[in-house]
């Protein structure tokens, strides 16, 4: 029956039952006396969710605290063991598959490496596939224990009615690419167990907010900085935060020629595979047969050696030039949307770290509009080069709070049997 308002008792309960488990998620754990105000609920209504959600296994007891004067309170958590995740890290040097617990505790984990500049579907959707076999099998995880999986990816994703998510990467080359339906062909997974896909700059956002250093902003802007550049605006309005292409500003009329097809895109000077590419034309000498993480890391040795050695001044002037890219790109986003925080994250951005901060910041307030940039902090995330990983399990844990902790009921064709035949065959 729908009140005035048009909701239903189904979904006054569903909406109890998710302020109660997020309230113990972030800040329990809590005695029931003390969720009736963080919750706004009455105490009646805090007993009984919170009695159905232990029936359900979802929260459970973790120990006591005194009372003034009367009997010691019963903690409550939230059960770390009563569901699991996956989070997928679909980068451009790897992929990077986690299995997580209800409270995010990483429980296992694998990674396969990408050829550079290969990234064909069938390479990716097969490593995504073996490497969730793989996670299960280590933890010995039957797949129906799952909640979903989460998928962060380069590019621009669309939800469609037909196909599900949709990838547009233009950089890696995948034009409208039906990942999800590609990932439910042959899937070792319960039709219950959902695919979640999204930008992977969101998911760094989502994951920094949630758990690192944008806890407590209201308007923030997450930089995702690795082989290319992205990030994500997470205001009131967008509170899991949106998707922004950043790296395909133009920050430079008749420039370089970007992935993306381009001219002058702030991530042909400002991404790693540009920076690279440009100390090499400038007559530098990059490892070769080397990933670009390896290669980033001699570039940096090269332009800050050790006390006593001379440094690259080519590799030095460039890194110098990305500095002022990146801080005038940074601009752009203060202007635009006055954020009090931005957070700059990815492999790139953590391995460039405090050392390049400093110029990042100068030149960010120096082409932003005063007024903006008294206002804004610049950091390096918290959450290191795993955050896009957590971001995405984070996807299947938001809907399962928003649905109340409901777990859709599997269809029974995945049991365990089914899916360590399949690993097997895969493996073999």
């Amino acid at each position: 029956m729908a009140g005035r308002n048009g909701r239903t008792v189904r979904d006054l309960r569903r909406g109890n039952r998710t302020a109660v488990l997020q309230r113990l998620y972030f800040d329990g754990p809590l005695s029931r006396f003390e969720l009736g105000p963080a919750t706004g609920l009455s105490s009646g209504s805090v007993s009984n969710v919170v009695a159905d959600l232990v029936a359900d296994g979802l929260v459970e007891e973790a120990g006591s605290v005194d009372s003034d004067g009367g009997r010691p309170r019963t903690l409550l958590r939230v059960a770390p063991a009563s569901g699991h995740m996956i989070g997928v890290d679909v980068g451009e040097t790897r992929v990077r598959i986690e299995l997580f617990d209800l409270t995010l505790t990483e429980l296992a984990r694998t990674e396969r490496p990408l050829e550079p500049q290969r990234y064909d579907v069938d390479v990716i959707t097969g490593h995504i596939r073996d490497g969730i076999a793989e996670v299960l099998a280590a933890a010995d995880l039957p797949p129906e224990r799952l909640i979903g999986v989460g998928i962060g990816v380069p590019g621009i994703v669309e939800r469609t009615p037909d196909r599900g998510a949709v990838v547009h990467g233009q950089t890696i080359g995948w034009n409208a690419v039906p990942l999800e339906a590609l990932l439910r062909t042959g899937s070792l997974l319960p039709d219950g167990v959902p695919y979640l896909i999204d930008n992977g700059a969101r998911t760094l956002g989502q994951a920094e907010m949630w758990f690192g250093a944008g806890r407590g902003a209201r308007n923030a802007l997450v930089v995702l900085f690795g082989s290319g550049v992205g990030a994500c605006l997470v205001t009131p309005d967008v509170d899991h935060g949106r998707a922004v292409e950043w790296g395909h500003l133009t920050v430079r009329v008749r420039g370089r020629r970007c992935r993306c097809g381009a001219l002058g895109c702030l991530e042909a000077y400002a991404g790693a595979e540009s920076l690279l590419a440009r100390w090499r034309e400038e007559g530098g000498h990059p490892p070769r047969d080397t990933d670009e993480e390896t290669a980033l890391t001699a570039m940096l040795s090269a332009a800050y050696p050790a006390e006593g050695t001379a440094a690259d001044p080519v590799a030095l002037a460039v890194l110098e030039e990305t500095a002022e890219y990146l801080g005038a790109g940074l601009s752009d986003l203060i202007n635009l949307f006055q954020p009090e925080r931005i957070l700059i994250g990815g492999w790139a951005g953590l391995q460039l770290g405090s050392r390049f901060l400093p110029a990042v910041r100068h030149h960010a307030t120096a082409y932003a509009l005063r007024h903006p940039a008294e206002k804004v902090t610049i950091e390096l995330g918290r959450l290191g080069p795993d955050a896009v990983t957590v971001g995405a399990a984070i996807l299947p844990l938001a809907d399962f709070f928003a649905d109340g902790g409901r777990r859709t009921e599997p269809a029974p064709q995945a049991r365990l049997p089914a899916w360590r035949t399949a690993l097997e065959e895969r493996t073999s």
